[in-house]
């Protein structure tokens, strides 16, 4: 069954990922991006490529505004959504204990990957609840290892934002089953992204691969196919969950 998805921070790394995937399953996915538009051209190039649809929404999950226009664009071009991966998130160079973060950098990280997200959330539930006229869907929100490690002396701000991810994960779920929405995520572990150069640490992954259990880091494309199952119809009993990709970490 063909789906209409919106995928935020889908120009790299783990959205781009599912994007291309959700393109091989000839999928509609409207690619959220915040400043890199070259690579949402080429990620939604790829899509249609593989023979799916998309269209590409600039704008911050962090502006109320910019988050509605997303999803309105999604339903003018597909007719509605069936799924949402809550993907953008950010990391703030450089590491650092708690003690020696500025607010401003805890207000950044609390802003794009807690209220962006609820705020993406909630605008999932708007265009899919069918008590609103939906038609049902999924919401798939993306957490992180980081929240059951704590990235001390590096990231707690970042992780703290993730362990939000969970609770919204927990509460959405119930909140909205009755309607037609599951609501699951997928907590990635040492991935190799850009999300760690942004963090002041582009080798990490690579570095701190042979530590986890299986001996290596992962791919964006390994957590993207954990992704599009749980979007698709073989995970229709799945709700509340939140699935590791993490190599036993």
């Amino acid at each position: 069954m063909s789906k209409s998805i919106v995928i935020t921070g889908g120009s790299r790394g783990i959205g781009a990922a599912t994007a291309r995937l959700a393109g091989k399953r000839g999928w509609s996915v409207a690619i959220n991006y915040v400043g890199n538009a070259g690579a949402a051209r080429e990620t939604a190039a790829a899509v249609e490529a593989s023979g799916g649809k998309a269209i590409l929404v600039k704008g911050n999950i962090a502006e109320e505004a910019d988050v509605v226009a997303l999803f309105d664009a999604a339903v003018g071009a597909f007719g509605g959504v069936d799924g949402v991966v809550n993907n953008a998130g950010i990391i703030v160079a450089p590491p650092r204990p708690l003690a020696d973060m500025p607010l401003d950098r805890i207000r950044q990280v609390m802003a794009v990957n807690v209220v962006g997200a609820y705020l993406v959330a909630r605008e999932g539930v708007r265009r899919m609840a069918r008590s609103r006229g939906g038609r049902g869907g999924v919401i798939v929100n993306l957490s992180s290892v980081a929240a059951r490690l704590g990235a001390p002396g590096e990231y707690v701000d970042y992780a703290g934002s993730k362990g939000a991810i969970d609770s919204l994960t927990a509460g959405l779920s119930k909140e909205v089953a009755a309607d037609g929405i599951r609501v699951v995520a997928v907590r990635p572990g040492l991935i190799e992204t850009d999300l760690h150069a942004s963090g002041g640490q582009p080798g990490r992954a690579e570095r701190l691969g042979t530590t986890v259990p299986m001996g290596r880091s992962g791919s964006a494309a390994e957590v993207g196919e954990a992704i599009i199952w749980l979007l698709s119809d073989e995970a229709s009993y799945v709700n509340g969950a939140t699935l590791d990709v993490t190599g036993g970490r």
